[in-house]
């Protein structure tokens, strides 16, 4: 019996205890009486309510033997019934009410059904808050397994950054040493960032909005490597980012999408706009990218982080506080983002 357990118990029967003794006595002053009556009934019952509970329930009615169980608490029934007419006849009746001694037998059905009564009323009442308290119990480990489970699924959603665009931005930047670009300090510092933000930012609960742009930000100029004049990219903050909270890593699988469906190697005229506007703790985030030739359908599949591990997080993140529309246009594609800050 744990600690909680212990303390359920001491609680209990120390609130039945003084209403048997302090309770009942007060009625007519008697309390020498009903301390007596408290000492001898209360660990009756409390041997009752034991034994019903943690014997005959656990190990007979709850794991199927019903039979068992209802023959069994019979006669418990009878033995404890009993055992307090035994009390009450040898002790209460000779010192307290001598008269009753010739008006009833030792045997009276009246009588002992009474005292059953008595009894497994407490032992029901028992019975009735050690099941509340169980299934308290039982719901909050089933809320922390839950929330556990949540937490693994969040992380290994976030861990989802693809190992090829990580080799793919090494290869292009030895290239461009090789060639003695002076880009290649700015992104191997831009590469270092990124890493860094996923290893580390991206574990936190919630970061600043303006830290989730500049990790943004890296990424876009880790892939333009890839693109060189061919591809305009435009972002603009149409409000202060200053004070928002977001999830780590929520935005990136939007922007890898509108790189791998957007820009066309062999075609130019290339683009992806990504628009931030706050507005009374709502983010709005707009992304659009340039499409040639695309099926519509393919763009909820293998998009990087993919848009279906990004609605899972926001359905468990922003439960009803977010929006995401997916427009399909003539020669683009749009994503609307919208979410409250925590």
């Amino acid at each position: 019996m744990n600690s909680k357990a212990i303390r359920f118990n001491l609680f209990f029967w120390l609130i039945y205890f003084a209403y048997e003794w302090l309770g009942r006595a007060s009625i007519g002053d008697e309390y020498y009486r009903y301390l007596i009556t408290a000492l001898a009934l209360v660990p009756l019952t409390f041997l009752a309510s034991i034994l019903t509970m943690h014997v005959l329930v656990k190990n007979y009615f709850l794991k199927g033997k019903k039979s068992e169980f209802w023959i069994y608490f019979a006669i418990s029934v009878c033995v404890f019934a009993l055992l307090r007419r035994s009390f009450v006849y040898f002790y209460v009746y000779p010192n307290y009410l001598p008269h009753a001694l010739s008006e009833m037998p030792y045997i009276y059905w009246p009588k002992l059904l009474v005292e059953a009564v008595n009894i497994y009323l407490i032992v029901a009442l028992y019975t009735l808050f050690h099941f509340v308290r169980e299934l308290y119990n039982q719901r909050k480990i089933s809320f922390e397994l839950q929330r556990d489970k949540i937490e693994t699924e969040l992380k290994l959603l976030k861990s989802q950054v693809h190992p090829h665009f990580i080799f793919n931005t090494l290869n292009n930047i030895y290239s461009l040493a090789i060639h003695g670009n002076p880009m290649t300090k700015d992104l191997i510092y831009r590469l270092s960032a990124f890493l860094s933000y996923s290893l580390y930012d991206g574990s936190k609960d919630t970061i600043p909005l303006k830290q989730e742009l500049d990790y943004i930000m890296h990424y876009i100029e880790l892939e333009k490597i890839r693109y060189e004049e061919g591809l305009d990219i435009s972002v603009n903050v149409f409000q202060e980012v200053e004070g928002f909270k977001i999830s780590p890593m929520l935005l990136l699988p939007l922007v890898e999408n509108a790189f791998k469906h957007g820009p066309n190697h062999l075609i130019k005229n290339n683009w992806i706009r990504l628009d931030f506007t706050v507005w009374d703790q709502w983010l709005t985030f707009k992304i659009e990218n340039s499409m040639h030739g695309y099926n519509f359908k393919t763009l909820s599949k293998n998009g990087g982080l993919g848009l279906d591990n990004l609605q899972k997080r926001l359905d468990i993140l922003y439960p009803s506080t977010h929006s995401l529309k997916l427009l399909k246009q003539e020669d683009s594609y749009l994503v609307i983002l919208k979410l409250k800050s925590f």
